[in-house]
């Protein structure tokens, strides 16, 4: 299981990398490699997934610096953490940052 130290250790250190669908999808929320650095390091882990193919991963859910949530799907690769997907969470998926719509 994916911890949250373990995420926050990979931010701090930035021994992470993105993964290309995750970066497309950062760019077209608009989010900055800041703002996304800025969620993991006050995220907490909503969801966590065994496996799904290519090894377990996590939904963190985080907020920027100025208050915008952002989720995170966050995986490994070795000692790295792989960022899968980044996008900010919208109803009617999500009814807040924590919680899955209907």
């Amino acid at each position: 299981m994916i911890s949250l130290d373990w995420i926050k250790l990979c931010a701090t250190v930035q021994l992470y990398r993105y993964s290309r669908h995750g970066d497309r999808e950062r760019q077209n929320d608009l989010l900055t490699l800041e703002e996304v650095e800025q969620a993991l390091l006050n995220g907490r882990i909503i969801e966590q997934y065994p496996d799904t193919g290519r090894g377990e991963s996590c939904l963190l859910a985080g907020f920027t610096d100025l208050g915008k949530p952002v989720h995170i799907v966050c995986g490994g690769m070795d000692e790295w953490m792989v960022i899968v997907t980044v996008y900010v969470p919208t109803p009617p998926k999500f009814k807040n940052p924590y919680e899955r719509g209907n």
